[in-house]
């Protein structure tokens, strides 16, 4: 079965229910599914090819969902691209991925040659049609029938861009709901990035009827606005999400909301009590991650262990193992591995299948974490050294490869720094070339943003004699444990 089709099923279920609410209006399943086929038709109709890898690049919308729809549904593979993204980086996404064809919604203004206009139920999109792909190739020819594709973040040789199929899409919903039993009486509220968060979300409730109220801003008002507006049953969010509205002092209530969930990077502890006490909902931590889905959920003991990450999903195994892969015993902290449905299918630079990835059938997440007796596991700390920002990853080499063209700076190391808004922000250790002056903070900030987005961007910069290396003369980077 094909993605899309998971949409128009629930078209032929529930038709004149209600699929998306926005400030435009409503949008019952019927209409969005018919919107799908008809913007699929007119994309085939302006040349866009079957089997071409296609970039979606939109703001939070009907429209972004339509389009990333749409472009499945004339059987291209669809990489939904953030709105954020400044014209260097939108040009290295292009470039990496080797994308045929960008949809851009017209929130950003990036002139490109052969473009044309085309009508999505009412909005415009830009067709970029990119010369230098061959007409003769096939975009991840390695992987089986794919459906998306999305780099974690940037794209500079350290994001290896994870490709999803159909199949993959179908495995993993259908995992998720077993435990998050969302269904057509749900209303979820909408506030993170869709082109970061679009499988086991947004196609997931649509699949399961459920209907999207998309917020246009992420202000606790507005949360608490829309919530109530629209009966809302279900909050997606990030820490920051949550900590905003624990911190809402106007006294007003949510007693629609059921469900409550916090995302994309660990949430302290004293976050998950504010938000009981100011609203009486537990926050429940997940554990998504783009080449799994969402295998671990605290909803069993988010009141006692709120900064715990939860159980392995029925469908899931998860264990602790060693450096030989061994399972460790409770309590031990050792790699954080899965197995179950809907793993990846592949990367796409370098190409590699998903056998190629996976050790003796486990995905090494890259993090550290324990398991209690009982299965309760908890994230201790991060082999990787991507930067989480909100929500919004970061990798260090991305702004080490920057910051090193500065003409003061002779090298530079990036890490993460705990922040009490966005979970995380970007530091920076710099090396100045011998006799420099030291720059101006601000400058070094604006220097960064001709060429990055804004949550790249480094907000602390620390100046040092030297940086640590190993003995092949790389840099070293420290594991940070805890959160």
């Amino acid at each position: 079965m094909r993605v899309p089709e998971l949409l128009h099923q629930s078209a032929l279920k529930f038709p004149d229910q209600i699929a998306i609410y926005d400030n435009i209006g409503t949008l019952t399943y019927k209409e969005l599914s018919d919107a799908v086929k008809s913007t699929a038709t007119m994309l085939k109709a302006n040349g866009i090819p079957v089997s071409k890898g296609v970039g979606v690049m939109g703001g939070n919308s009907r429209y972004f969902i339509i389009m990333v729809f749409a472009v499945m549904e004339s059987g291209a593979v669809v990489m939904p691209v953030s709105n954020q993204v400044i014209k260097s980086e939108l040009d290295d996404i292009i470039k990496t991925a080797g994308l045929s064809v960008l949809i851009d919604d017209g929130t950003n203004d990036y002139p490109y040659k052969n473009t044309s206009i085309i009508n999505c139920v009412g909005q415009q999109w830009r067709i970029y049609f990119n010369e230098s792909v061959a007409a003769s190739s096939t975009f991840a020819s390695h992987v089986n029938d794919p459906a998306l594709i999305r780099f974690t973040s940037g794209t500079t040789g350290t994001s290896k861009g994870v490709i999803l199929s159909h199949q993959t899409i179908f495995e993993r919903t259908e995992s998720a709901n077993k435990v998050l039993q969302l269904g057509s009486n749900d209303r979820i509220i909408w506030v993170l990035s869709m082109a970061y968060h679009f499988v086991v979300s947004i196609i997931l409730y649509l699949r399961y009827g459920s209907s999207v109220i998309i917020c246009n801003e992420f202000l606790a008002d507005t949360i608490i606005d829309e919530t109530n507006r629209f009966n809302g049953t279900f909050l997606y969010a990030s820490p920051m999400h949550i900590r905003m509205l624990a911190s809402d002092n106007s006294g007003r209530m949510m007693p629609t909301l059921q469900k409550v969930i916090s995302t994309s990077t660990a949430i302290p502890k004293e976050h998950c009590i504010a938000f009981k006490n100011r609203f009486g909902i537990a926050v429940s931590q997940a554990y998504g991650i783009i080449e799994i889905g969402l295998p671990i959920i605290n909803f069993e003991k988010s009141d006692q262990f709120p900064d715990a990450v939860g159980y392995a999903l029925p469908d899931y195994t998860v264990e602790i193992l060693d450096n030989n892969f061994n399972i460790l015993s409770s309590d031990e902290t050792g790699h954080l591995a899965i197995k179950g449905p809907g793993m990846l299918d592949g990367y796409l630079n370098p190409p590699a299948t998903r056998d190629q990835i996976l050790n003796n059938g486990w995905f090494m997440t890259g993090d550290l974490a324990s398991k209690m007796d009982d299965g309760l596991i908890r994230i201790e700390g991060r082999m990787k050294s991507m930067i989480n920002v909100s929500g919004n990853k970061v990798f260090p080499e991305e702004v080490e490869t920057i910051l090193n063209q500065h003409p003061l700076i002779a090298e530079s190391k990036v890490s993460g720094y705990v922040h009490s808004l966005l979970g995380e922000s970007v530091r920076a250790e710099i090396v100045l070339h011998p006799h420099s002056t030291k720059p101006d903070t601000e400058s070094l900030r604006t220097f960064c943003r001709m060429y990055l987005s804004a949550y790249k961007t480094p907000q602390q910069f620390i100046y040092v004699e030297s940086l640590p290396k190993t003995d092949s003369g790389k840099l070293k980077r420290v594991i940070e444990k805890g959160h």
